[in-house]
């Protein structure tokens, strides 16, 4: 079920900013989602990319190599705001079909 949103989740960090791989995987750990591994990451990356969604570019590492730089689309824009549209409206059906016996005890 997380594959099903993890491209929101790609779609709406790197539409705070630019952003490489692995600042990809670490902005993911640290909003919870540690299961998620590179691996699972880059072609989710190469996915979003052919469907005109992120489009990446190299850029000069401080450290090391040149890193590729990921950014929205005008089409990413749009994509991700139909994502947002979804989640909104599918979220309250599920919390009442998950919870629904918690909202009944009150809890």
């Amino acid at each position: 079920m997380l594959k099903g949103i993890l491209e929101g989740c790609i779609l709406a960090i790197i539409e705070r900013e630019a952003v490489y791989g692995y600042t990809l995987s670490k902005q993911l750990h640290e909003n919870g989602l540690t299961e998620i591994s590179e691996g699972t990451i880059y072609p989710v990356l190469l996915r979003l990319q052919k469907n005109g969604y992120i489009v990446g570019e190299m850029r000069p590492s401080e450290a090391g190599p040149d890193r590729k730089y990921y950014t929205l689309t005008p089409e990413g824009k749009q994509a991700l705001e139909q994502i947002r549209k979804e989640w909104k409206s599918l979220v309250p059906s599920v919390n009442n079909i998950l919870f629904k016996e918690w909202y009944d005890d009150g809890r």
